[in-house]
Formats: C-alpha cells, structure tokens, sequence
C-alpha cells in the first residue's frame, strides 16, 4: 500500500507557498516538496504538524491507496 497525500492541494487552496509552510513548519521546502511528490512520507511529529497547520484532520491529508 502506498500513502497518498494532499498537501500541495491544501496548501494552494490555502494560497501558502512552500517557502512560507517551510519557515511556519522549520522544516525545508525540499522536504515540502518531496512529501507533495510522494517521495518521501513524513514521520509522524511532521503529519501532526501538518494537521494542525492546515486545521485538518489525518484523513483530509492522507489516505492509503491499494496496489
């Protein structure tokens, strides 16, 4: 199974660029991107970020896909 997310389209709906999410989150915007490109899944201290920066719950940002 693989993790699917929808960061990149959260954040644009949200109009935050990654270089804004990366300074809000202290992450960089490499790892941004690679997360909205399904390269790289997130551990969980950062999907808990995620939620909270985005007032959203796990589900509205990942969900499992089956192979």
């Amino acid at each position: 199974m693989k993790v699917r997310n929808r960061i990149k389209e959260i954040r644009l709906a949200k109009e935050i660029s990654q270089i804004q999410m990366a300074e809000d989150l202290q992450i960089t915007r490499q790892t941004i991107n690679a997360v909205e490109n399904h390269k790289y899944n997130p551990s969980l201290e950062l999907a808990l970020k995620l939620m909270k920066y985005f007032n959203v719950t796990i589900d509205e940002i990942f969900t499992l896909e089956e192979d």
